[in-house]
């Protein structure tokens, strides 16, 4: 039946379209329809005739009879969205790139399991007063169709849209569905509050239960909003009149909802409860680890719990686990910089350090490196506190202090283990970092971070731990200082000419910026959530240590005179590998400056130095 016939069948109504749906992308392949999926693919030029025919014959040499769309997929002819693309257009079925998930109403999943949408990649997306229309992946799969037939007792239209965009509509339905918070709230006003039970770590937050007592869905929406929101920490802080629950999203605290101050007490208990923390103890800090599971990530959750004025202040670190780490050539790095990085940390032995603030980015570049460096012919050990990523074929060891595994016995005990490469989380004291020295010295590579604002402070405050000069100045290989500037939205960011007074900033010319586009924060948008950007990007400084670096450090203990003869010799610092950042476009002018201080060796040869 054509679209025409279908819409004058007045015994089937036609598929209903949601609201603004008319300005998406749709596929007009009206004149294709009835063809051969062969057929289809030819004349929008997706294949060509001597593609097809070499996968139809190689579909009929083998054993078992597959559909000619994996073969062509399996070619790398086509790619899985131009065959359902092309499938759709067969079966007469409309098929879009993206959904409208804001004008998905939730309540059409009320009554569908989470996973059931998961398995067969489906999800309800519109009714009227005849149908539900459902997104599917495969329209040829027509057995979870009769389920939902049978579960909401309707007729269902189809439409088609790739995997990928159905499991992330999926999982923003579901979150919208039982982001719950406000109504939570309200049953907590004038139900029962409880906090016994315990979490199943294996279970998705997203499929909680409305049989859940209020408090416990209420833990559970802040974190699975948490994590929609790319939030790093959540931040539970009881105050005179309410609880002001706060979400740090690229390194900025935003307040997020505010809870009435008689729950304060419910809310941390659930919390310490699900922490495995002691709930009657409510007079020293504790600190705990919690397991869950979002939208299908697996989520590690650090927990510590402080006593102040007005109750328990609770602040949970959020770690997505499956996202992994990241290769050091995704590290932001340019590319002077990247070689000379690698260089240092492929040497045989000495240190090589990486400071910065907390949260700067300093432990992800270390497990880049040790990505970077890991092969199977060489011994890598680390002592951290906690371990972040889990990397194949490391031995890590995490610190416990309560069983004297700290980092400096920790250490001692890895130099029994005949290691090549020991990366220290943190040194934190002079103990650990004399151990790290002597390691180096006597043939290991050693990689570590410390707090310290800049690559020139580092060996100040190493001093200042009671290493020698000469020690120090043989055994550092260079120091890396890290910061992470939030990056615009590409999707609401606004190009502008820079003023006089901005170029100086920057450091250059009209000239020099032909051809370059300067961006500012834009008002924010639903990608962003109205915040104007979205993500961030390292910046660094490297100080590489060569024969001048260690003769001044055997000479002097200021680090101002270090930093000047380093940028003298070529070294971009923290403020000029952020302007860069501004120039190619990835953050405004006034982020780079928040993130970055300046010096009185900097003020002269603004970016042209480097």
């Amino acid at each position: 039946m054509s679209q025409d016939e279908h819409n004058n069948d007045k015994s089937q109504p036609p598929v209903p379209a949601p609201p603004k749906w008319t300005s998406l992308p749709t596929v007009d392949f009206s004149t294709l329809q009835h063809k051969t999926i062969g057929q289809i693919l030819i004349e929008t030029e997706r294949i060509s005739e001597k593609q097809l025919a070499e996968a139809l014959n190689l579909q009929k040499e083998e054993e078992h009879l597959r559909k000619l769309g994996e073969v062509l997929i399996e070619k790398e002819y086509v790619s899985e969205e131009d065959m359902l693309r092309a499938l759709a257009t067969q079966l007469d079925l409309p098929y879009y790139d993206r959904l409208p998930l804001n004008d998905i109403d939730p309540a059409l999943v009320d009554a569908i399991p989470i996973q059931f949408c998961r398995d067969n990649r489906i999800l309800p997306i519109a009714r009227d007063d005849f149908n539900v229309t459902v997104v599917v992946s495969d329209p040829l799969n027509i057995y979870p169709l009769d389920d939902l037939r049978l579960i909401l007792s309707t007729n269902i239209n189809m439409i088609v849209s790739p995997p990928t965009v159905i499991e992330n509509s999926i999982n923003r339905v579901f979150e919208r569905a039982n982001d719950a918070s406000q109504k939570v709230l309200d049953e907590l006003n004038v139900g029962e509050v409880g906090a016994a039970e315990d979490l199943e770590e294996t279970r998705d937050l997203l499929e909680s239960s409305d049989d859940e007592k209020p408090i416990i869905r209420l833990v559970n929406s802040i974190l699975a909003r948490a994590v929609k929101e790319r939030a790093s920490d959540i931040h539970i802080e009881p105050l005179e009149n309410e609880v002001l629950v706060r979400f740090r999203i690229d390194g900025m605290l935003q307040d997020k909802t505010s809870i009435p101050r008689r729950h304060a007490g419910s809310l941390a208990s659930r919390i310490k409860i699900i922490g495995k923390l002691n709930i009657a103890e409510k007079r020293v800090p504790q600190d705990g680890r919690i397991s869950i599971k979002v939208a299908g990530k697996d989520i590690d959750v650090r927990l510590s719990v402080l006593p102040v004025s007005f109750g328990e202040r609770v602040v949970m670190r959020l770690l997505d686990k499956s996202a992994g780490g990241k290769r050091l050539d995704q590290m932001g790095l340019d590319l002077a910089m990247y070689d000379s990085f690698c260089e240092l940390v492929e040497q045989k032995h000495g240190i090589v350090l990486v400071t910065g603030p907390t949260g700067s980015g300093k432990s992800t570049l270390l497990y880049a490196a040790l990505m970077h460096i890991n092969t199977t012919d060489i011994n890598i050990l680390t002592i951290e506190d906690p371990v972040e990523y889990q990397v194949s074929g490391i031995g890590q060891i995490e610190v416990k202090d309560k069983v004297g595994m700290t980092f400096a016995s920790g250490l001692r005990a890895i130099l029994r283990q005949d290691p090549d490469v020991i990366m220290i989380g943190e040194i934190r004291d002079s103990e650990t970092a004399k151990i790290a020295v002597q390691a180096s010295i006597t043939g290991h590579l050693v990689l570590s971070t410390v707090h310290t604002n800049d690559t020139a402070s580092t060996v100040t405050r190493f001093l200042d731990f009671g290493v020698q000069p000469f020690q120090l100045s043989s055994a550092v290989l260079g120091i890396v200082a890290t910061r992470l500037l939030r990056t615009l939205c590409t999707n609401c960011r606004e190009a502008y000419t820079p003023s006089e007074e901005e170029l100086e900033i920057l450091g250059v010319t009209r000239d020099q910026l032909k051809g370059k586009t300067i961006y500012r924060a834009g008002p924010g948008c639903d990608k962003c959530f109205g915040i104007g950007y979205h993500g961030r990007v390292g910046v660094y400084e490297l100080l590489v240590f060569d024969d001048d670096i260690r003769t001044l450090i055997l000479k002097t203990q200021d680090s101002k005179s270090i930093k000047k003869l380093a940028v003298q010799k070529g070294m971009v610092t923290l403020r000029d590998s952020a302007f860069r950042k501004v120039i190619d476009g990835l953050t405004s002018l006034e982020e780079a400056i928040r993130k970055t201080q300046v010096d009185d060796v900097e003020m002269d040869g603004g970016l042209e130095k480097g």
